[in-house]
């Protein structure tokens, strides 16, 4: 995108034409280039009387940083977002990812959902709140990050290890992945994130005789990966159910009607669940991770020359732990499932806090059932992760409350990195609003 786009207040005032801007700079990660975005943000900032401060571990991959003075009288809060993108590549989309294109009510690009969109709510909200002169009962910092969807390396990874003293205070932020509306039996849910799951990726070595490609090769490495592979797409690890999980499979069944409600509470006993979850249509791909420590192939690597039979194979396996599990249980719950032979190895793994603080979460849920009469607010525990997991490493408890109201028939977690995002326009505004009403009532 041209950097000399026009710095104007009713740009960073209309939230929507503010994410349409962000949109058109493409910061697909990797390999980021978030710079130019950052910037464009730091001139809105400036503009509208806001103090600043770059951080960055590379001058391509900076970190914003500013605050809306507070009394002082209350610790700070901190929103935060990140400003790079999934990749647009290889996805054949109706609309340019990179435009901002605004049609049949919706406003597409790669970011709509995640999360240019959720950033120029929040810019939008505290522009408003300083032009209104709102003192916070504490400072309100915000942070804009590069990197968080290729490992925040040079994001929150970066601002946490090298300027720890930054969030001195700080014991709650607002983030990304909660507040959207999930419709069921009629009835408006809105998950709002308070816990998020582990990374734990595993390699699995797979072993057999090596031999010329010439000879006929039985129960060989490549054989045997192939019956790792449909073993891993055919059978689930354990049933879980955490007590993030539990409130909000409790909440479902609380609020729909029979049978549904009924159905809802059968997930929660482990003799039933997966019977269930297979029976829940579309609404299983929600559920199945949430109950489960989960592992996908990858990445397969194996053999080096068209005619000789390898001795091994590996395949590198994302894994997904529940909140208070540990990679010793995940490779136990594997090996019972896969047998023996193959030998498994932790690669990456990332913890997140066992437990949640949730003093806050009745604040966010009355925002939104003022916001949406009907709104049935609920924890949520997400099945990937967010720059949340390496926060709370300061302590600090993150919600993912970035509101949207959407339609019947909107799937979240379809549209989210896939071709065609986009989110509605009035969705937008709404959470804009919400967020507002956050400050508003932050400042007592």
């Amino acid at each position: 995108m041209d950097a000399t786009v026009r710095n104007s207040t009713s740009v960073v005032e209309n939230p929507v034409e503010l994410a349409r801007h962000l949109i058109r700079f493409d910061t697909s990660n990797p390999p980021g280039n978030e710079a130019e975005c950052i910037a464009y943000i730091d001139r809105l900032l400036t503009d509208a009387g806001f103090e600043t401060a770059i951080y960055s571990k590379s001058p391509d991959r900076p970190n914003l940083m500013s605050r809306l003075k507070g009394r002082g009288n209350a610790p700070p809060l901190m929103f935060y977002g990140h400003v790079d993108v999934v990749p647009a590549t290889d996805q054949t989309w109706a609309k340019s990812p990179f435009e901002g294109i605004i049609e049949e009510g919706y406003l597409w690009g790669r970011g709509a959902l995640d999360m240019k969109s959720g950033v120029a709510m929040m810019l939008s909200s505290l522009v408003r709140a300083k032009q209104e002169g709102m003192a916070p009962n504490g400072d309100v910092i915000l942070l804009l990050l590069s990197d968080e969807e290729h490992g925040s390396k040079f994001g929150a990874r970066y601002m946490v290890d090298q300027h720890p003293e930054l969030f001195d205070g700080v014991r709650y932020a607002i983030g990304e992945f909660g507040g959207y509306t999930a419709h069921a039996g009629g009835k408006q849910f809105y998950p709002i994130q308070i816990s998020e799951k582990q990374v734990c990726w595993l390699r699995a070595t797979v072993h057999g005789p090596a031999g010329h490609g010439a000879r006929p090769m039985r129960g060989g490495a490549m054989a045997k990966t192939g019956e790792l592979l449909r073993t891993l797409d055919r059978k689930r690890l354990p049933v879980h159910v955490t007590s993030v999980t539990r409130e909000m499979i409790t909440t479902f069944a609380r609020h729909l009607p029979f049978p549904k409600g009924l159905i809802f509470r059968l997930l929660l006993h482990p003799l039933f669940t997966d019977f269930i979850i297979d029976r829940l249509g579309d609404f299983s791909q929600y559920m199945d991770p949430l109950l489960h420590n989960t592992v996908n192939a990858t990445i397969i690597r194996g053999g080096e020359k068209g005619n000789v039979i390898p001795d091994r194979v590996t395949v590198q396996l994302d894994g997904r732990l529940l909140p208070g599990f540990t990679p010793e249980q995940m490779m136990d719950e594997l090996r019972q499932v896969i047998g023996g032979g193959i030998d498994l190895e932790v690669i990456r793994y990332e913890s997140s806090p066992e437990e949640s603080d949730t003093a806050l979460f009745p604040m966010l849920a009355d925002i939104l059932q003022e916001a949406d009469p009907g709104a049935v607010p609920m924890p949520l525990l997400v099945p990937a992760i967010t720059d949340g997991r390496i926060f709370a490493r300061l302590g600090i408890q993150s919600y993912g409350f970035t509101p949207m109201k959407l339609p019947p028939g909107f799937s979240f977690f379809k549209t989210i990195h896939g071709a065609n995002e986009r989110i509605p326009v009035d969705a937008i505004h709404f959470g804009t609003n919400a967020i507002y009403e956050l400050l508003r009532r932050y400042a007592g």
